[in-house]
């Protein structure tokens, strides 16, 4: 395979590896949202302890989406194999 093609490819790879690793992350914040508010709605004096809860998970969930975008970033940027097939 020649570099170019390599490169491509790569690239490729990496906008459709954004695309599901997001996905994933994307939906569960949406179903913890959904959960919080309707936690709120049943339970409104426990809003401090749904509010914190909720705030932390959903920064476990964002850190999901974040490992996805590194690891695209170093394919895009910095590719080990692209060194390999230079050589």
């Amino acid at each position: 395979m020649e570099i170019h093609g390599f490169v491509t490819a790569s690239t490729l790879v990496a906008a459709i590896a954004i695309a599901i690793g997001v996905l994933g992350p994307a939906l569960a914040m949406g179903k913890a949202i959904s959960q919080a508010l309707d936690s709120l709605a049943r339970q409104p004096e426990a809003e401090k302890s749904i509010t914190r809860t909720l705030f932390i998970g959903l920064a476990m969930i964002e850190s999901l989406a974040i490992y996805c975008l590194a690891v695209v970033l170093i394919i895009l940027f910095r590719n080990p194999l692209l060194e390999y097939m230079l050589k």
